[in-house]
């Protein structure tokens, strides 16, 4: 054989970093040659535009071929012979590069925002040749192959050419839809790496299987908009959050598909009166007990359900039913799984190094570094691709204090200050204000919301006046502070007033949301029911009370599934929620109270329309500590929008309550949380009350034990 060069034993070994430079069509002492590499094959020739053949010498055992061109070479198959079968080939090797000067500019100065569009795979023709590109970002790589279906899963096979700042690529002729693929990458120190998956897969295998999908992004459905003005801060926003895989399950404890929630999620979510469903993560991740917090493909929707077609379907039917679909994100960080992101390239390539920036210490998690264009740039991108491909009205971000805080949750020997010497997170606070603003400029109508912990200002808003620029923030220590008040003994209650009064002091400072998530159900803490004191009977008027308290408070609402029907354990991700207990006329009367309380919201603008307004609200009762019972006015945009809100967290029977109001005249008694319809006692007002003239305008009220009542003028 002949004497080969380096070059050629790079390829042959695995282990070239430019491919293109040895394999392919060249140009070399005044002659033009080919030069193929064909594991297994024990003939190739290299067949011209013309139909002109050119036997190709075996040069190396391991199938390096090389030998002259024939005429129309520029677009030269090869026919080579494996055993008895003869294969016609495209050589990947003579295609020209994927991306164009201008990605690789844009994704050298971090403003590509369509990153999506050229990383990972992509079905396409190229030169009249249909296959898939493949580009991957691996800066400090000394070699990286695209192995998978189309090359029997060897890595020296099909080596990938590096262009611009380390992004890998190549076309694979005849590659398709549906091929499984990853990526074998050698590191800066020669070190060949676990294989990873594509960071930008549309699709994956159902875990543990960790291989990702090639999707043709072209042939996947559109789903119908949702209503427009859905997400406005002067609309109704009533959110039911979700787990896809517990909410509901099928023969023996297997999960629904995203077709067969298709069927029944959507119809359920509009009869209970919901505006907005919302979705843990359904990025795909290895480790059902994450939740989907923990993911591994940003791009993918899990597959544990169906496929990304599947997942439309599920959108589509939510949108058929008026209802905006909003997903929980997670831009935090992201597990170290061996095909994952963690030491992608043999480096920290999208974490930070130290451990102090680059690990959680509560999660075993990987931190993003914010501080690198192409991290954040894969971040942004990802956050829009949802909104532009499926169709998604919203994201909610995770764990936002995570990201604001380089000592979050740390000891005081285990962060690295900022440059300033402060706490505050630079790089990450000016990603997430450039996700906001990027997204808001494609997506006017669509919303963001916070899981922002601390009382870090202006988080809802706009960038331009030095908030992060958030929609919306979920008002954690509202939560903290109304769960900690209701689940005291009524007796005790008057001694904790301030703890439902402390809210509205700050309760305009942001946009908020009011949540009763799934963190509230989980990990000792019990159900809401659970929480609740007393017995039976009490437990479930509190807990009519608690919701009637909700859903009169200003701020938009959310609330976790199987709270909307008194869930009595703990949830668990790994059954369905308990429907039976709708046997039950206490649980059946909750699910009724929720979905009237969410009909009365959306139905009366004094409830919505300035949520978010210190106009919209007015004390009417704050001082009477010793009877439980607090009182206030919403307001809407007509000087006649409105309604008076009259909670009792007290198990005694109020007569003869004056509460003053705006207007003379009747007033109707629009919901009463103790209404024997929901299981409640049926003490009232009769369906309405006259205003009585003293003092200005008063309503002598009954009020019902642990109960609110919800009062508007009649028209």
């Amino acid at each position: 054989m002949t004497k080969l060069s380096a070059e050629a034993y790079a390829i042959v070994e695995g282990r070239h970093s430019d491919p293109f430079r040895y394999l392919g069509l060249h140009k070399e002492g005044g002659k033009t040659v080919v030069r193929a590499f064909l594991p297994e094959a024990t003939q190739v020739v290299a067949v011209g535009a013309y139909g002109d053949a050119a036997k190709l010498t075996r040069i190396h055992e391991a199938g390096l071929f090389a030998g002259a061109a024939p005429e129309g070479a520029g677009h030269y198959q090869l026919r080579a012979r494996f055993g008895n079968n003869l294969v016609e080939l495209e050589d990947p090797y003579r295609f020209p590069p994927v991306l164009s000067d201008y990605d690789l500019y844009l994704l050298g100065e971090g403003t590509h925002q369509r990153v999506y569009d050229k990383l990972g795979a992509h079905p396409m023709t190229l030169d009249g040749v249909e296959g898939v590109a493949f580009v991957v970002l691996a800066p400090n790589a000394r070699r990286v192959s695209v192995v998978g279906d189309f090359n029997y899963w060897n890595p020296r096979r099909h080596p990938m050419r590096v262009r611009g700042n380390g992004y890998w690529e190549l076309f694979i002729p005849r590659a398709r839809a549906g091929d499984h693929y990853k990526f074998d990458i050698i590191g800066p120190r020669g070190q060949h790496l676990p294989m990873k998956s594509d960071p930008l897969a549309f699709a994956a295998e159902v875990r543990p299987k960790t291989a990702s999908i090639v999707v043709d992004p072209a042939k996947l459905p559109r789903p119908r908009p949702a209503p427009s003005g859905i997400n406005s801060r002067s609309a109704p926003i009533s959110i039911y959050e979700v787990h896809l895989g517990s909410w509901r399950r099928k023969d023996g404890n297997n999960w629904l598909t995203y077709r067969e929630l298709a069927e029944q999620l959507p119809g359920y979510v509009r009869d209970m009166g919901f505006t907005h469903v919302e979705f843990l993560p359904v990025s795909e991740h290895p480790f059902d007990g994450s939740w989907g917090y923990q993911p591994t493909g940003l791009f993918a929707p899990t597959s544990r359900f169906g496929s990304p077609e599947d997942f439309i379907a599920l959108i589509d039917a939510c949108h058929r039913e008026g209802i905006g679909v909003l997903l929980d994100w997670v831009p935090g960080h992201f597990p170290d799984d061996p095909h994952g992101l963690g030491h992608f390239d043999g480096t920290a390539l999208y974490e930070h190094a130290d451990p102090r920036q680059g690990r959680h210490l509560d999660w075993g998690t990987l931190i993003y570094n914010y501080g690198r264009t192409e991290v954040t740039n894969l971040l942004v991108s990802n956050a829009l691709f949802w909104l532009e491909r499926y169709g998604i009205d919203g994201l909610r971000v995770d764990a936002v204090a995570s990201m604001l805080y380089l000592d979050y949750s740390r000891p005081a020997d285990a962060w690295v200050p900022n440059k300033h010497g402060g706490r505050e997170n630079i790089e990450a606070i000016a990603f997430l204000r450039r996700f906001n603003t990027e997204l808001y400029a494609r997506f006017p109508q669509a919303m963001t919301a916070a899981e922002e912990s601390t009382a870090w200002p202006q988080v809802s808003r706009p960038v331009d006046h030095g908030g992060l620029g958030f929609g919306y923030k979920w008002n954690m220590g509202w939560m903290h502070d109304t769960l900690k008040y209701i689940g005291k003994d009524p007796v005790h209650r008057q001694f904790h007033h301030g703890d439902i009064l402390f809210g509205l002091h700050y309760a305009f400072s942001e946009n908020f949301i009011l949540p009763l998530s799934h963190d509230e159900v989980v990990h000792g803490k019990r159900s809401i029911l659970g929480r609740m004191p007393g017995d039976e009977w009490q437990r479930f008027a509190n807990l009519r009370a608690y919701y009637s308290f909700m859903f009169g408070h200003p701020g938009k609402k959310l609330l976790f599934m199987g709270c909307e029907f008194a869930q009595a354990r703990e949830w668990t991700h790994d059954h369905s929620l308990d429907w039976h207990l709708l046997d039950r006329k206490n649980h059946a009367g909750v699910q009724a109270l929720v979905g009237d309380l969410n009909q009365l919201y959306r139905m009366t603008p004094a409830l919505y329309e300035l949520d978010c307004e210190e106009s919209g609200f007015e004390w009417l009762v704050t001082d009477d500590a010793a009877h439980n019972v607090f009182a206030w006015l919403r307001k809407g945009f007509s000087p006649r929008a409105v309604c008076v809100v009259v909670v009792n967290f007290s198990p005694n029977v109020y007569y003869n309550y004056r509460v003053r109001v705006p207007f003379a005249g009747k007033w109707r008694e629009a919901l009463n949380s103790d209404s024997a319809h929901y299981g409640g006692s049926n003490v009232g007002n009769a369906g309405s009350v006259e205003a009585l003239q003293g003092n200005g305008y008063e309503l002598n009220l009954t009020i019902p034990p642990l109960a609110a009542i919800f009062l508007v003028p009649e028209s």
